[in-house]
């Protein structure tokens, strides 16, 4: 069975978080909200979300990083999520970000780098070295990106094909 690890930080976007949290699970897909230093974490709403307290992803794999802000660039400061970022790409697993994430915290590694990407309008300058896409959700082999709390269902949708489960049963059972 396939994993996912969301990863919180405090001041994370609620809607990014537990929509791809909510749908994994509907679609079978062991998914787990995580944080490396507290097992509860305040989103940029003041919605504080129960998260199990890890040191390594090894176990996952998908890793993926909800925007908002300040969660967004708690995220990029967090020597640990930057670490297990750059271990995903050296191990061909996947990674996923949405909103400000792709744009802060994936451009402190390597792993765009001449990838196709989104994020959230008007952040696609800190994009140097990658090919910024106007999309709701771009896939690149195994870098998924979108752009914003009203792209999480798209988000969401795209981490259950890529991981092989029925995106279009979930789809279909939450009338979208």
């Amino acid at each position: 069975m396939k994993s996912v690890a969301i990863i919180l930080e405090n001041g994370f976007e609620e809607i990014e978080a537990i929509t791809p949290y909510d749908l994994l699970n509907r679609a079978g897909i062991k998914c787990d909200l995580v944080s490396t230093k507290t097992n509860e974490v305040t989103g940029a709403h003041g919605i504080n979300i129960g998260a199990k307290l890890i040191s390594s992803f090894d176990n996952y794999d998908m890793i993926v990083l909800p925007g908002g802000m300040p969660g967004a660039k708690n995220l990029s400061e967090n020597e640990i999520v930057l670490d297990a970022i750059n271990d995903f790409a050296d191990k061909d697993k996947f990674i996923a970000a949405i909103c400000a994430s792709p744009a802060l915290v994936l451009t402190k590694t390597n792993v765009i780098e001449g990838k196709k990407v989104t994020c959230y309008p008007g952040m696609e300058e800190n994009f140097k070295n990658s090919d910024y896409q106007n999309k709701k959700v771009v896939v690149d082999g195994k870098i998924i990106t979108s752009q914003g709390p009203a792209t999480s269902i798209d988000f969401a949708l795209a981490l259950i094909e890529a991981l092989g489960g029925d995106a279009k049963s979930v789809s279909d059972g939450i009338l979208y």
